[in-house]
């Protein structure tokens, strides 16, 4: 029986299939629109897929019973879980909905399709039905242990996971640089910075008037206030505009949830808490990297989630560790 909070509490996945041959031609042709001009937030690791949103889903469902409803946000695609949902939790199904960018980008439908992150999260807060309490995940978060609502809320206020951090200076001085000396001494006169996630956050909290310090999340689960995001979108139509008009990752956009931590902030808003993720990105480590890391993720309780980020990337073997250590965590037997 589903369990309800008397505040429901939404989770919201963003999932894409880059195999697929539509989203494979849809990139290709804005990147050949753009001639030679480089686009970083092309890469391809960025839109692969190995069915990591199956074990996403499960793990909520499993650890967190409480969650209302579950959006899964992604371009006219199907993440096709269905038979696991249905086998492991089949009271849940009708809990579950596949939406689509069109849904989110009502009304701004020509700044689709996107290939950008950044984008699809700063519409979220568009969701039809979609709870003033939401929790967004990206397909490679999954869930270790239970969880309880406060740990994402408390007294109706979203948990800002993170820590205060001193602006990306050397990044910036250092991008700088480097994009002078690409345009004076290399053929590369065009190529444009890659973004960075640290970047993108430190634009949110300068727009909001942060000078000296701004409040750095990580690769977590990330409780956001619907309404928060709705407001200050509301209020400046053209900053959105702006930042949802680049098609893939850019290095000048705010990234949303940056912004809502510190509109939270701003508001005098004082939950904090450490990020308690396992970080695990498996390409190019050491030979016993995955094993320390899917020990820790199993027998330190401390750890909530396991970001395997890039698990396109690490060999078979390594991807086989990680898939079976949700299998056993979530006490799977999926073929």
């Amino acid at each position: 029986m589903k369990k309800i909070t008397h505040h429901p509490i939404d989770i919201v996945v963003a999932w894409v299939d880059g195999a697929d041959p539509v989203i494979r031609q849809k990139k290709t042709s804005f990147l050949k629109s753009n001639g030679s001009f480089f686009h970083p937030g092309a890469s391809q690791t960025r839109f692969h897929s190995l069915n990591e949103v199956e074990y996403c889903v499960l793990s909520i469902l499993k650890f967190a019973p409480f969650i209302r409803n579950i959006f899964i946000v992604t371009d006219q695609q199907d993440p096709k879980i269905d038979r696991a949902i249905k086998q492991y939790f089949p009271e849940r199904f009708r809990d579950i909905r596949i939406v689509d960018h069109y849904e989110i980008f009502e009304g701004y439908e020509d700044y689709t399709p996107t290939f950008n992150s950044i984008c699809i999260s700063n519409m979220l807060w568009r969701i039809k039905g979609l709870s003033d309490q939401f929790v967004y995940f990206n397909d490679d978060i999954f869930l270790l242990r239970p969880i309880n609502p406060s740990d994402w809320f408390v007294n109706n206020k979203p948990v800002l996971r993170g820590k205060w951090s001193f602006p990306p200076y050397e990044r910036l001085l250092w991008d700088e640089l480097k994009e002078k000396f690409m345009q004076f001494f290399t053929s590369k006169k065009h190529q444009e910075r890659s973004a960075s996630f640290q970047v993108n956050q430190w634009n949110a909290a300068k727009k909001l008037g942060f000078r000296w310090r701004y409040f750095r999340s990580g690769h977590t689960p990330v409780a956001l206030n619907r309404q928060t995001l709705k407001n200050y979108f509301d209020n400046h139509p053209e900053m959105l505009k702006k930042n949802i008009s680049f098609r893939f990752r850019n290095y000048y956009q705010f990234n949303t949830v940056a912004l809502a931590n510190h509109l939270e902030i701003k508001s005098g808003n004082k939950n904090r808490m450490i990020s308690q993720v396992i970080y695990l990105r498996t390409h190019k480590r050491g030979k016993e990297y995955v094993n320390r890391k899917l020990s820790i993720a199993g027998n330190n309780k401390n750890f909530l989630f396991i970001c395997a980020q890039s698990l396109d990337l690490a060999n078979v073997k390594d991807q086989e560790k990680v898939i079976q250590k949700m299998k056993t965590l979530l006490e799977l037997d999926i073929k």
